[in-house]
């Protein structure tokens, strides 16, 4: 009877292949979750004749985008202008929203956005 144990190993890595994909789909960011997120908070000051500079998707590359949410410094500094401004304190998660957001829609990627302007 070697059916039985080889069954129990399939089923059992069948499961296991199956609850690593669900943990791992509940952590791949939203773009449209980023797109309102952003609207709703960084757009507040990234906006022509606002506080800060006038910023949409289109604004920089992938890479720059890509090297500016690495930077945790300037980063840091926006998550506190945003939590000043709006009372809202942005989570890791709305900053992996915006980041995978402005990545996707960046002037070199193949949907370039301009986030309403």
């Amino acid at each position: 009877m070697k059916t039985k144990p080889f069954v129990v190993g399939v089923l059992f890595l069948a499961s296991l292949a199956l609850a690593t994909t669900t943990a791992w789909a509940g952590k791949r960011p939203n773009p449209y979750r980023g797109k309102s997120v952003y609207k709703a908070t960084c757009k507040l000051c990234h906006v022509e004749g606002g506080e800060a500079k006038n910023l949409a998707p289109l604004s920089k590359t992938q890479a720059q985008w890509k090297r500016l949410f690495d930077n945790a410094k300037k980063i840091g500094a926006c998550v506190e202008r945003v939590e000043k401004k709006c009372g809202t304190k942005l989570s890791e998660e709305d900053l992996r929203n915006i980041s995978f957001f402005l990545i996707s829609h960046a002037a070199d990627s193949d949907q370039p956005e301009t986030c309403g302007e």
